[in-house]
């Protein structure tokens, strides 16, 4: 007899089912022979991780249910179906608290392959229930499924738009701040018009004028000097005002 690794070798199934498995547990399906249905699962992948766990559970013709690591009876599957629904609950409440963007990429990358594993798994208990549709407990796999599926769906799609709305805050806050700044640098700018005249001024006659205008009567050259440089420092703000308006 064929023996494959994976496959426990006390489990009594079919040979064609060892002979069809390799050493890795491959994409997730079912295989059915002679009565025995055999279920080639997804362990939830964890976050980062490469490779796919695989884990096996078997249903014998007399309807029990075995699980390579989660013990024997119905509650082998259930056990699969509730790690799904444990780690979609932690993404959940993960997303409550995510506000900004580079909280919610984490989440939709560490999803993205929960996502896909329960959509397949979704797609592997309707055809087990379609191989054997007298089986009362796959209904309800195949139910419970389903909501895994649609509820890590629904999730992804609100982390997404989550992070769609953190961008567009971010990038509003962004503009708000460059608008405060450019209105700063403007004001600065005005500022510095103004009293460039008159600085200009200044430095060119020299604050006590002795420049050949000392026999005008004070305070006529300083208040010429200071309304001149003014009237251009206003002039000056005027222009470059319009031409930020621009």
């Amino acid at each position: 007899m064929t023996h494959s690794p994976l496959l426990p070798q006390i489990w009594n199934v079919p040979d064609v089912f060892r002979k069809r498995l390799g050493t890795t547990a491959g994409k997730q399906r079912a295989m059915h022979e002679e009565g025995h249905l055999l279920l080639i699962l997804h362990v939830p992948p964890e976050p980062d991780e490469k490779s796919r766990k695989g884990r096996l559970l078997w249903r014998d013709p007399a309807g029990n249910w075995r699980g390579s690591d989660t013990g024997s009876g119905v509650v082998a599957v259930k056990k699969h179906l509730d790690q799904y629904a444990a780690v979609i609950d932690a993404f959940e409440q993960a997303e409550e608290s995510a506000f900004r963007a580079d909280e919610y990429l984490p989440l939709l990358e560490g999803l993205a392959p929960v996502l896909r594993a329960v959509r397949n798994l979704e797609q592997v208990m309707q055809d087990a229930r379609d191989l054997l549709p007298d089986d009362r407990n796959l209904i309800d796999f195949r139910d419970q499924s389903y909501e895994l599926a649609r509820t890590a769906d629904l999730l992804y799609t609100d982390l997404k738009n989550g992070m769609e709305v953190a961008i567009i805050r971010r990038a509003e806050q962004q503009a708000l701040a460059s608008e405060k700044a450019a209105t700063a640098a403007n004001r600065f700018n005005l500022l510095v018009a103004f009293f460039f005249p008159i600085g200009t001024l200044a430095g060119i006659f020299g604050v006590n004028l002795r420049n050949g205008l000392e026999h005008v009567p004070a305070p006529w050259p300083i208040i010429g000097m200071l309304l001149t440089g003014v009237l251009c420092g206003t002039l000056l703000a005027i222009h470059i005002n319009r031409g930020s308006k621009a």
